[in-house]
């Protein structure tokens, strides 16, 4: 009996050890809802966010702003892990300042997050960025994709960005996308020509090295379902349907749940995806693993009132200023290390 309860006793402590040395990464992405500063930028349509345009953007707006996003962000992931997300992407910031004040406010200040951004050509002004903590993962090299659609020119939209680096000393590379609106009566080939061209970026990484580890992670535009991430992408909905060099789509088994990241005439949609290798599912090649994903929808995130109860809380109803925090709901995934 003795020697029985000995090596149920050993046998504990080498788990505790095990689940002691396992590391977990939050990953997230985030649309910030229209992060302008209260400058006119002659070379973009930002009239709106400046002191005298529309929205009366001032100073003290924009610092609620910041305060808003910044409280979310430093919640992001930290039910799961203390320290809470290590790598987020951003989408609808001005421009790098902004991404600056922002890690600067709060408690983010703490976190001393360093960023990845380049201005895209968006007439509107508006791009993607990623910011990340350094002591974490370990950024390589970083490049922009931009649109591009045969025979035309004219239209100007955000690039894809994408970082390369170390995650947990395992090679990792964040897509972070902003794909074409739902403006017009024929935009869907908009958006899955975004997906083609994020396809080319993805096969080219893992034809380099099948080890790395990919997250495609932005707004969308289309749901899961839509022909953009289902067609185009083919990124699954069962991880057992993923083939190597294959995507998984995180979120579309919450979308079929009825939970989505932004609501439009009382419908959810969930454009906000995190679409990820075959490499970071636990059959993959990458000791980085898959562990789960969830929509970050707390009840504060929530109007509680008026005509949009219900929906995401966001800055302006029209002109008025409701002091919130954005139309989109941030997603996030999980991925694990065992050392």
């Amino acid at each position: 009996m003795k020697k029985y309860l000995l090596i149920c006793l050993v046998l504990l402590s080498l788990s505790a050890v095990a689940q002691q040395k396992k590391e977990v990464y939050p990953i997230a992405f985030y649309n910030v809802e229209n992060l302008f500063d209260t400058k006119r930028d002659l070379n973009i349509e930002d009239e709106d966010f400046t002191p005298s345009g529309r929205n009366n953007w001032t100073e003290d707006k924009y610092n609620k702003k910041l305060n808003n996003l910044a409280y979310v962000i430093n919640l992001l992931g930290k039910e799961t892990v203390p320290t809470g997300a290590v790598i987020i992407g951003i989408a609808e910031v001005e421009n790098r300042k902004v991404i600056e004040d922002l890690i600067k406010t709060g408690d983010l200040a703490k976190r001393k997050f360093q960023i990845v951004h380049q201005d895209s050509p968006d007439a509107r002004g508006i791009d993607v960025g990623l910011i990340y903590d350094p002591s974490v993962f370990k950024v390589t090299s970083y490049k922009t994709y931009p649109f591009t659609l045969p025979g035309t020119n004219d239209i100007k939209t955000r690039d894809i960005l994408v970082v390369s680096g170390l995650l947990g000393g395992q090679p990792l590379n964040v897509l972070v996308n902003h794909w074409p609106s739902r403006r017009g009566d024929n935009s869907s080939p908009l958006r899955e020509r975004a997906a083609a061209i994020c396809k080319h970026i993805s096969d080219s990484i893992y034809n380099a090295n099948p080890k790395a580890g990919i997250v495609i992670m932005g707004d969308m535009n289309d749901d899961p379902k839509d022909k953009s991430t289902r067609i185009v992408l083919n990124a699954k909905k069962n991880q057992e349907d993923v083939q190597k060099g294959g995507l998984y789509n995180t979120m579309w088994k919450i979308h079929d749940s009825g939970i989505g990241t932004l609501c439009y005439k009382d419908q959810w949609n969930l454009f906000d995806q995190i679409i990820i290798s075959q490499s970071l599912l636990k059959k993959g090649d990458n000791k980085l693993n898959f562990e789960k994903a969830e929509v970050f929808n707390k009840d504060f995130l929530f109007q509680q009132s008026g005509k949009f109860k219900g929906y995401p809380l966001r800055t302006f109803s029209g002109n008025t200023f409701l002091n919130g925090y954005s139309d989109h709901f941030p997603t996030l995934i999980y991925l694990t290390f065992q050392k």
